[in-house]
């Protein structure tokens, strides 16, 4: 169920052996992403339950969710990029459907991720829920 987008990171995340390339490439994608604009992130796009600051701005265009983010820490920035690609273009009403560990696990990213991080991706993607279900 995973988007093509995502599919591209599964593969280079198999080509790279070592977990520190894996770490820069995660960071390389947060450097690599838009960022998102300061008038954005406010109170209710913040993402509560993550040790650094995130925003998500969730849209529904076309029957399509999409959503943009950001945050102060780097490695953070590449986890959304990430989901961005998880999710981003994926028919708004099968966003609930997406079995996001699992798609983090084929990245190895469960085992990888310090305790902090890995709630922070559990409350960046239950938001992600939340959002495509009432954008």
């Amino acid at each position: 169920m995973a988007t093509e987008a995502f599919e591209e990171i599964a593969d280079t995340f198999e080509f790279l052996d070592d977990w520190e390339d894996r770490y820069r490439h995660l960071i390389e994608m947060g450097r690599d992403m838009e960022p998102l604009d300061d008038a954005l992130k406010v109170p209710a796009t913040k993402v509560k339950g993550c040790a650094s600051q995130v925003w998500l701005v969730p849209r529904i265009e076309q029957g399509r969710f999409h959503f943009d983010g950001d945050s102060d820490a780097m490695i953070v920035r590449g986890l959304i990029a990430v989901l961005r690609a998880l999710y981003n273009g994926v028919p708004a009403e099968e966003v609930a459907a997406v079995d996001a560990r699992a798609e983090l696990g084929r990245l190895g990213l469960n085992d990888h991720l310090s305790a902090q991080r890995s709630n922070g991706v559990r409350a960046m993607v239950e938001r992600i829920r939340l959002t495509s279900q009432t954008s």
